[in-house]
């Protein structure tokens, strides 16, 4: 009989066209969709040459992207600078296969070089993972090594059947006769393996079904071997060797290992050389290559491993809770939550930081559902803000599959060891390990402190020094010589000469008037804004006298400190958009006025901005943790919600928008099934920390959230409702623990004025029950019937705090059905900050829009810093006010809904770099003090080293 021919060529093509349009069917799905391969070449080998032009040529038809990277001089290139090449490929979310082009010089190692390549990318299946699964009894490689898969796929394609053949591999290396004969096993054959060294092959070959001759010796294997076999047996030829042949114009011709005439006539089926095996190892890179691609995409399993909760009833405390729970490593979350190894820095084990180039990656996704949490105004019973916030995102992640961030502030260790507590949730609803996240996490707060009192430090030794000093003098050490005589001005320095328009850039060219202008702050003491600080409940810093030391030469002043979640330079973190926008929004801060001209003096002008992003370019990175069932949080930045803005990091927002995204070109449907939900909290009730985070974060961010949530419980509307006082440490009186429907529906006021409010910027809103175990259902009935009078899109009883996110799942479909339904497009401010409004305008508006107040009365400081501030052009920042929490008002005492009252502004400060005023409302304090029973007594670290007694 005659052989006929297995056609490789045709087979081959084939495949490039199969895969070429299935890309295009997974394009329809996810139009960024673009499987990638990187191609290495070191040198210029002929024969390395055509194998990947062969390579590039069939990436084309297969509609699959090929990256040449070429390094033309192999003498010069070093192995460290191929093995950074594969580390930034591996990294590069958009590669999704390397290969490096053997050989390599012998000045490289090949084996190590070709091991660096990520398993996950290593499409050419030879890496030690692929092929040590390969070679495991059950083993899982992510590819298969090409020429041994185009083998397989070739007896497949021409229905040779496997199971139960006897098959006969010649050669054992480890590229083809090795795992080509695994491939075979695996398939069910009873396999032999020869080699050059193996006696008597002929007998081997007479009862043989499948031989496979990859042994590298031209004619290896004669006709007449198989003279004697009537299996009908299928020969496939992997040899490519080169002999003389002085009729072709090379004088070489390539041949297999198989003297093909002899064994055809012996044979059913067998591969020709050339155009046999060689087009299917191209065509199966290719085919690795689309796997790799296809296994970047959403996978239809969960999206992170849950972790499961123990539910104890009555419900233990927070640390119990806490320590009971073993977190993920946190290098496991970051890859869940879609974060690059490239893109994440560990800081121990439950904790890391998300480097910011990652928005240059995102930077083409559509942006997740943007979900606010705020509450009514608070009471001292609770209402349960971010145990809602990390309940929701439990339900979302845990429960229902979807891509989900949890965004909130670091917690100030002032409440922690003073009265409130901390931040991180609380029951079956809380961040972990609660501990770590309560007391410093990456020291973001303290690199906040350094950076403010620096500048603190700055101002006065500015004013020390132009005291003490002439012009001339006070220039020369300003603007020293260094010891090669040369000298120059600061970048700060020449942001100064610019601003006074000075156009030299010469120390020595300045004349002395412009020295004078140039080298002269002339601070007035009584203009300065800027205090210390320190992340401490501690009253009696409050007003304190500096430079009593004799060192000082008499100059005192008197000054305080602030909180350091109240300074200035937490809320720049808090609402700058990139590393560069802080820098500029640093030296914008105005920290006094020119006591001769009024200017006002900035951070820059002291030459102090530059430090101060020095100290926190650590800090402006996101921090991740996570939820006690495993879903990721973003940790940053912590404005103090009664002094400062309340909301976390603008950038925190932005980067977790992105990557709960979806692709810009992805089809409508397609992004609705896959986009994710980012849920963000604004501090206090919606009046303060809500009307802030619209009109100050979302003005700086540009971004609008899709819903708000308000929470809300049953127990602290009846104290809004009038019910009588709760006082700590005391048993509750009986009106919040058995039903009261009458007081309820009074305190449902605050409730529908917090609705209200929320929607006069057309924002849809849902209320969130946060249940209580003495909670009727009557009682829920009453909220929800109150909720939907005043406006809210729903109002859904959640359990989180006892279920943990099954306890939300009802409140997350809600929320999921409000954000498919409803639109923020008629999203509007509540003033606008470009029209001419006044200070005194904007302050009017909020306070009666939002607090109900008739009047508002601006005291003398107010009205002396408002004079100010226009004559320094501040007048169209928006406005922060520093208010009680307590209340709608600015009395804590007046509960419920009150109006008609007069609301009084005391004081008014600029933070020109936050690029807002705030003005201080009756008698608010910027720094919280500390009660009798501190909240730090009941703190201690046991033998093992855990912190124990945190709330």
């Amino acid at each position: 009989m005659a052989g006929e021919l297995i056609d490789g060529k045709a087979v081959a093509t084939s495949i490039r066209v199969e895969i070429a349009e299935e890309i295009k069917v997974l394009q329809n799905e996810t139009p960024d969709f673009k499987p990638t391969l990187a191609i290495i070449q070191v040198g210029k080998r002929e024969d390395s040459n055509t194998y990947v032009r062969m390579k590039r040529r069939a990436a084309v038809e297969a509609n699959i992207d090929a990256q040449f990277i070429h390094f033309d001089n192999a003498d010069e290139v070093t192995e460290q600078e191929l093995l950074d090449k594969i580390a930034s490929l591996n990294a590069d979310p958009s590669v999704h296969g390397i290969i490096v082009q053997l050989p390599l010089p012998a000045s490289l190692d090949e084996d190590k070089i070709t091991s660096a390549v990520l398993a996950t990318k290593d499409v050419d299946g030879f890496g030690p993972f692929n092929i040590g699964e390969l070679n495991k009894r059950n083993g899982r490689p992510h590819f298969l090594p090409c020429t041994p898969k185009g083998i397989i796929e070739l007896l497949n394609r021409y229905n040779v059947p496997m199971q139960g053949a006897n098959s006969v591999v010649i050669g054992r290396s480890d590229i083809v006769g090795g795992p080509v004969a695994e491939l075979l096993k695996s398939g069910n054959s009873t396999v032999t393996v020869l080699h050059s060294y193996s006696q008597d092959i002929p007998k081997y070959l007479k009862d043989a079904d499948i031989v496979i001759v990859a042994i590298g010796k031209p004619g290896f294997v004669k006709g007449e071997w198989f003279q004697d076999n009537k299996r009908d047996c299928v020969v496939i030829d992997v040899g490519t060797n080169y002999i003389e042949d002085k009729t072709r114009k090379s004088g070489m011709r390539c041949v297999g290992d198989v003297e093909f005439e002899a064994v055809k006539s012996h044979v059913k089926l067998i591969t020709p050389v050339p155009g046999g095996v060689g087009p299917m190892t191209v065509a199966m890179l290719m085919q690795n290559t689309l796997l790799a691609a296809k296994k970047t995409l959403k996978k239809d399993g969960p999206i992170f491993e849950t972790l499961p909760l123990n539910l104890e009833t009555p419900v233990p405390s927070d640390y119990e809770i806490s320590r009971k729970q073993k977190p993920k490593e946190i290098t496991q979350i970051a890859q869940e939550a879609g974060l690059l190894p490239s893109e994440f820095e560990p800081y121990g084990s439950t904790k890391g930081k998300i480097k910011l180039d990652i928005l240059d990656r995102l930077q083409d996704k559509t942006n997740g559902k943007y979900i606010l949490v705020t509450g009514i105004t608070p009471t001292p019973l609770g209402e349960g803000k971010s145990t809602t916030t990390v309940g929701l995102a439990q339900a979302l992640g845990a429960h229902l599959n979807k891509k989900v961030y949890a965004n909130v502030r670091q917690p100030s260790m002032g409440p922690t060891f003073g009265i409130k507590g901390g931040a991180a949730g609380g029951g079956y609803s809380q961040v972990i390990p609660m501990d770590e996240f309560n007391l410093h996490v990456t020291g973001d707060i303290h690199a906040i402190s350094m950076a403010n009192n620096l500048l603190a430090a700055a101002i006065d030794t500015r004013m020390f020094h132009e005291s003490t000093q002439k012009d001339a003098p006070l220039y020369r050490r300003l603007v020293p010589t260094a010891k090669d005589g040369s000298r120059k001005f600061t970048k700060s320095m020449l942001r100064r000469l610019e601003k006074l328009g000075i156009n030299k850039t010469d120390p020595n060219d300045l004349t002395e008037e412009e020295i004078y202008k140039f080298a002269r702050l002339n601070i007035d003491p009584e203009t300065i804004t800027w205090r210390r600080v320190v992340d401490c409940n501690d009253r009696f810093l409050r007003g304190i006298t500096i430079g009593e030391a004799p060192t000082e030469r008499g100059f005192t002043r008197k000054t305080g400190f602030d909180i350091s979640v109240a300074s200035e330079c937490m809320a720049i973190l808090a609402l700058c958009n990139s590393l560069e926008d802080m820098r500029e929004r640093l030296g914008k801060i105005v920290v006094g006025a020119n006591k001769e001209t009024g200017e006002p003096i900035t951070c820059e002008d002291i030459g102090c901005a530059g430090a101060m992003t020095a100290l926190l370019k650590d800090a402006i990175k996101p921090n991740v943790m996570q939820t006690l069932e495993g879903t990721p949080v973003l940790v940053h930045a912590g404005p103090f919600a009664n002094i400062s803005i309340g909301a976390s990091s603008v950038l925190a927002d932005k980067i977790a928008l992105k990557l709960t995204g979806t692709s810009s070109n992805a089809s409508k449907e397609a992004q609705e099934k896959n986009v994710g939900y980012v849920i963000t909290e604004a501090g206090f009730d919606f009046t303060m920390g809500g009307e802030r985070f619209i009109n100050i974060k979302c003005r700086s961010s540009g971004l609008v959230p899709d819903v708000v949530i308000i929470v809300a419980t049953v127990r602290a509307l009846k104290v809004h409702g009038g019910g009588p006082e709760v006082k700590a440490g005391a048993p509750l009186p009986k009106e919040y623990t058995v039903e009261n429907l009458d007081l309820l529906r009074e305190g449902c006021a605050n409730l529908a004025k917090h609705i209200e409010n929320a929607r006069q910027y057309n924002l849809p809103v849902v209320v969130a029950i946060n249940k209580m175990s003495s909670d009727t259902d009557k009682e829920h009935e009453i909220i929800k019937e109150e909720s939907l009078k005043a406006g809210a899109s729903d109002a859904i009883v959640s359990n989180h705090w006892e279920e943990g996110g099954k306890g939300a799942v009802d409140l997350a479909n809600g929320v999921i059905k409000v954000t498919n339904t409803e639109s923020n497009k008629d999203f509007k401010f509540l003033y606008e900050t470009n029209t001419g409004l006044s200070i005194e305008e904007k302050i009017t508006k909020i306070a009666q829009s939002m607090y109900g107040a008739k009047d508002v009365e601006f005291l003398p400081e107010a009205q002396k810093k408002i004079e100010l501030y226009k004559s320094q052009g501040f007048s169209n920042l928006p406005i922060c006010i520093a208010k009680t929490q307590y209340s709608l008002s600015h009395d804590a005492n007046l509960k419920g809904v009150p109006t008609g009252f007069t609301f009084p502004i005391r004081d008014i400060r600029i933070a020109s770099g936050a690029n807002y005023l705030y003005a201080l409302a009756a008698e608010i304090q910027t720094i919280p003090g500390l009660p009798t029973h501190c909240g730090f007594m009941n703190i201690e670290v046991n033998d093992d080293g855990e912190i124990e007694g945190m709330f």
